[in-house]
């Protein structure tokens, strides 16, 4: 069945409609060797190109797959456990082929979304710290941190493993001994964000990843359970990531 193109680059995970227009007013892109236009339509077998570089529409694209998954506590971040606890794999779907690869992992106290994918080149660029991908997370601590415990933890604390700082910290609005906080890092190390807090005296007694690059957990996911991205959304994620289509 024939699509516009547009929608088919994004279905495929290769750019956002937005960026695929862009892309064909710009004259980048081909099908069947001739010049596509806004209104271009594409059907199973059809050549698309990008600057004279073929582009996969077929398996190889749509092998690319992502879930948002919303992980519960006392889940494992591990393919098998020794202990016989629950792990984040055993919900998922069966991929079509390959496997699920997580990017990054969230400890076994820790809820909220976990991102896989069957593509590892993916998954990689998202973890590097050199793609700086943002992760934002709800936190609960014990105690409510002053002016002075947020400013070092924006400027750096030192570590046993190297200073780290978060991009941002902020107090949500509430009352009470106990404070909650939104805080932003861009690197994945291992407790970052528990040992951060507690190194300026304000031990985390929950924590929730909301948000990973431009993906957001859906308020309606359930723990336990997960959502497969659009094409777009995938498109998104490479684009924070710095992965070419």
């Amino acid at each position: 069945m024939a699509e516009r193109l547009q929608k088919a680059l994004a279905r495929a995970g290769l750019a956002s409609r937005r960026e695929a227009d862009r892309w064909v007013a710009a004259g980048r892109v081909t099908v069947n060797g001739e010049p596509a236009t806004p209104g271009t339509k594409v059907a199973p077998g059809d050549r698309i190109a990008l600057d004279g570089r073929e582009l996969a529409l077929g398996s190889e694209a749509t092998g690319t797959r992502v879930l948002a998954y919303h992980k519960p506590e006392g889940e494992v971040s591990t393919r098998s456990d020794p202990q016989g606890r629950p792990t984040v794999f055993d919900r998922l779907p069966a991929p079509d082929g390959g496997r699920w690869i997580q990017v990054g992992r969230l400890d076994l106290t820790t809820s909220g979304l976990l991102l896989l994918t069957t593509d590892g080149d993916l998954a990689n660029a998202l973890m590097h710290p050199s793609r700086g991908v943002a992760r934002e997370y709800r936190v609960r601590v014990r105690g409510r941190p002053d002016a002075a415990a947020l400013q070092r933890l924006r400027h750096g604390v030192p570590l046993e493993d190297g200073p780290a700082h978060f991009d941002s910290v902020e107090t949500l609005p509430g009352r009470g001994a106990n404070a909650q906080l939104r805080v932003v890092l861009r690197e994945g190390r291992k407790r970052e964000v528990r040992r951060l807090l507690e190194a300026v005296g304000h031990p985390v007694s929950r924590l929730l990843r909301v948000r990973y690059g431009p993906v957001q957990l859906p308020r309606d996911l359930k723990p336990g359970h997960w959502r497969e991205l659009s094409g777009e959304e995938v498109a998104d994620l490479r684009r924070a990531a710095g992965v070419g289509f």
